[in-house]
């Protein structure tokens, strides 16, 4: 997927239509001072080293409990882009 179509596939959507995806496993948190794009290419370029050392300082994880429970509270609207079988997530 070029960056151009990643681009194109982000949305803003409402934290409650993502619940199945979080229980699923499949929902990504993605810190805020990470671009969602660029997250979003690396996970489709399978650019494993980049990922890593996100996730080695926890700007991108698995959504926890506690994050999920917080945004379902107001139905946070978060951006989002589904990168199979991820669905990247980033509060707005």
């Amino acid at each position: 997927m070029t960056q151009e179509n990643i681009n194109q596939e982000t949305a803003k959507i409402e934290w409650s239509a993502l619940q199945r995806f979080f229980a699923s496993g499949d929902a990504v948190y993605i810190a805020p001072e990470i671009d969602l794009i660029d997250a979003a290419n690396a996970f489709s370029n399978d650019d494993k080293q980049q990922v890593s050392q996100w996730m080695a300082s926890n700007k991108v994880q698995l959504v926890s409990d506690q994050q999920a429970e917080k945004w379902i509270k107001n139905d946070h609207i978060m951006w989002s882009v589904v990168i199979k079988p991820w669905v990247l997530v980033q509060p707005t």
